[in-house]
């Protein structure tokens, strides 16, 4: 049973203790209209098993099914040996690379989610190119001779923003009932899978391609028990791809969460999950009561190597011998196993997900690292004793051939990176287009003004007391910065002062000096949206300042919401990020030790094409933010709560001649204004104080 602080993975063992432990496109999604469907007929139980399955006599050439409790490739047994490793996670030039790596390690499989958002960033836009090319992840794989095993969805968790989810679905009115039989969702799902499934069915294996098996959701087990859902979403899938496809379930391998999570039909099998270090084979056993008779190949679909960690956590570590020693528990007897993760990667741009703990106000953002302290590392470096643990092991159950061992990619210190202040956050704010700005007489969601990531501003006035002013805002999602500035054209007009911070996880009542205006006082709240919650039940995570805003116990009406989102990988941002076109401040206003938001640039030259290497940003001595190198998001920062100093830079970001650096800094920036381009990954920023995560 997955433990009560909500993540989507069950945490794996040290031995005696267990461990605690988007890139891409931002969207616009303005006047969202999703009209309600009607409902689509659940699934009768079969007549008959599906090809998948098949029975003793009937056998085709090419056909991967299960039979007496094994799965068979043609008419051969087979012992999944697999992997989880992301597409969305890694930049398509090092997909080969992270893959050659996993053939190294003995994997003969590779299990990758599918995240709707990616590829749905708008209602209706579809993108397959890039970062987003899943087809080509897919022929990839099967050119080195990977199965591969498809998650898709329409809820994937992944620590990924939302779980997969478009966060346009947060906008769409009435509400939707997500992951239930609501008409209007399912609809959605439908819409989806007709763009999605057409592109795999070709690729199947019976088809002539790598696709063995098809997952259905994810872990339904641990957050609902709405059948009609299931059956609903197994047939639309067998209605796309066919009977010739095993189309499959994951849980916990509990019976509380298998009787939730599997689907009572014949032609669905049933994967389980469980703590690394459990005993598997009973849990295997239990895996039986929820397939058809001979239908319970033992799999273990998510192995867990490694961990996740959030901001203000220590960095998850687990034991490579007792890992290895786990994973031959499982081989040893003719089980199957999919590491999760073989590699992690990296949460690029704004996709990094979020947990709760019991409560919704104990919110849990991921890191943007995705390492997972899996065998090959969020560099794809492979030297370490893990890899080479789990490598003696699975050498013993895959006698294929694997792949010359590829050496660790090089790295490069490229040294002090000069950065400067080119805008302020008043600056950034007169440049928006007033088209862009939205009114209301109370604040809205970042989803409702049709802002899915990044920042929004929120921006109101009052009359100040004398004596000061207190503000509280009951909901925000995630973090909001206060400022005040004075109306009056004639008292330092643009420049916004800090008050203080508010945050979801300790909502404190913020106290506003009175600054001596003329007039009325300006108020401007900066939100950022820290990434959607991505498992659990406050999975319906939207964005900004969801409740009235308070002022002295009274509500403060007439708002005006600012977009400031940043946009995510695949799209370039309307702001120039060239620092010869920045808008350069009155040294007046240039005060780098002032709390008020703004973008940093500098640049960093890299004399030829042979000196192009993997690098790391090290942000010690920043406070918060995020980060762009040659205008591609490479993730958000936050050495002041830490465990990450570092983010990383893959070499094919880089290019010859002048490389820029744009950082949007939330909080004090590094008073010599330097970053460091170095050659290693830091796990060690830490803050004593630090109440992120209410960590205890």
């Amino acid at each position: 049973m997955l433990d009560q602080v909500y993540v989507c993975r069950r945490r794996p063992s040290t031995g005696r203790h267990h461990l605690a432990r988007v890139l891409f496109l931002v969207l616009v999604a303005v006047g969202i209209s999703v009209p309600v469907f009607g409902f689509l007929p659940s699934l009768s139980s079969p007549q008959f098993l599906p090809t998948a399955f098949p029975r003793d006599d009937k056998m085709i050439s090419r056909i991967f099914y299960i039979r007496d409790d094994m799965f068979w490739k043609d008419e051969n047994p087979f012992q999944i040996i697999g992997g989880d490793l992301h597409y969305f996670r890694v930049l398509p030039e090092y997909w080969e690379d992270r893959l050659l790596r996993a053939k190294a390690l003995g994997l003969n499989t590779i299990q990758m989610y599918v995240p709707w958002n990616l590829h749905e960033p708008k209602p209706g836009e579809m993108v397959f190119e890039g970062i987003s090319d899943v087809v080509s992840f897919i022929k990839l794989c099967q050119k080195l001779d990977f199965l591969v095993m498809l998650r898709a969805g329409p809820y994937i968790c992944g620590e990924w923003d939302f779980g997969g989810f478009p966060a346009w679905l947060l906008a769409v009115q009435p509400p939707l009932k997500l992951r239930t039989s609501d008409p209007a969702y399912l609809k959605l799902v439908e819409r989806w899978w007709d763009v999605l499934f057409p592109k795999v069915l070709p690729l199947l294996y019976s088809n002539g391609g790598p696709v063995i098996m098809v997952q259905i959701e994810n872990e339904y087990g641990s957050y609902g028990n709405d059948k009609a859902y299931l059956r609903n979403l197994v047939s639309m899938a067998r209605g796309y791809l066919g009977d010739d496809i095993i189309v499959y379930t994951t849980d916990g391998g509990t019976r509380e969460t298998l009787e939730k999570g599997t689907v009572p039909l014949d032609d669905v099998y049933s994967a389980v999950d469980f703590t690394t270090g459990d005993d598997p084979w009973p849990i295997f056993e239990l895996q039986k009561k929820f397939n058809a008779p001979g239908r319970s190949a033992p799999l273990s679909s998510e192995f867990y190597t490694g961990w996740l960690t959030h901001w203000g956590e220590k960095i998850a570590k687990t034991d490579a011998e007792f890992t290895a020693a786990s994973l031959e528990k499982i081989l040893s007897r003719n089980g199957s196993a999919v590491l999760y993760m073989v590699h992690g990667g990296t949460n690029f741009g704004f996709y990094s997900g979020a947990n709760t703990g019991s409560e919704e106000s104990d919110y849990k953002p991921d890191l943007t690292s995705y390492d997972y302290d899996a065998p090959i590392k969020e560099s794809g470096d492979i030297d370490n004793p893990k890899f080479q643990a789990l490598q003696r092991v699975i050498m013993k159950y895959n006698p294929e051939p694997h792949s010359i061992i590829p050496s660790n990619k090089k790295r490069k210190a490229y040294g002090s990176i000069k950065m400067q202040m080119t805008a302020s956050l008043f600056d950034l704010v007169s440049m928006t287009d007033v088209a862009d700005v939205i009114t209301s007489a109370n604040p809205i969601s970042m989803e409702s003004s049709g802002q899915m990531f990044g920042f929004l501003l929120y921006e109101s006035s009052y009359v100040a007391k004398k004596s000061g002013n207190i503000l509280r805002i009951p909901k925000v999602h995630d973090r909001a910065q206060v400022f005040v500035s004075c109306l009056s054209q004639d008292v330092d007009v643009g420049v916004l002062r800090y008050i203080g911070t508010t945050e979801r996880w300790n909502n404190h009542p913020v106290t506003i000096p009175t600054i001596g205006c003329t007039s009325n006082t300006s108020l401007s709240i900066l939100v950022e949206n820290m990434g959607r919650v991505n498992y659990g039940p406050y999975i319906f995570d939207e964005k900004g300042i969801l409740s009235s805003v308070y002022l002295d116990g009274q509500i403060l009406h007439g708002w005006k919401m600012i977009p400031i989102p940043f946009h995510n990988l695949n799209q370039m941002p309307n702001l120039s990020f060239e620092i010869q076109n920045t808008k350069k401040r009155s040294q007046k206003f240039n005060d780098v030790s002032q709390k008020e938001p703004a973008l940093f640039a500098g640049e960093f030259s890299i004399n030829s094409v042979e000196e192009i290497k993997d690098t790391y940003l090290s942000f010690n001595g920043w406070g918060k933010g995020v980060a762009f190198v040659n205008k591609f998001n490479i993730g958000r920062y936050w050495p002041s709560v830490g465990p990450q100093c570092n983010l990383y830079v893959p070499a094919p970001l880089l290019k010859p001649g002048q490389n820029s650096v744009v950082i949007f800094e939330l909080e004090s920036p590094y008073l010599d204004l330097l970053l460091e381009a170095v050659d290693r990954e830091d796990f060690t920023c830490r803050s004593n104080d630090s109440k992120v995560n209410h960590v205890r």
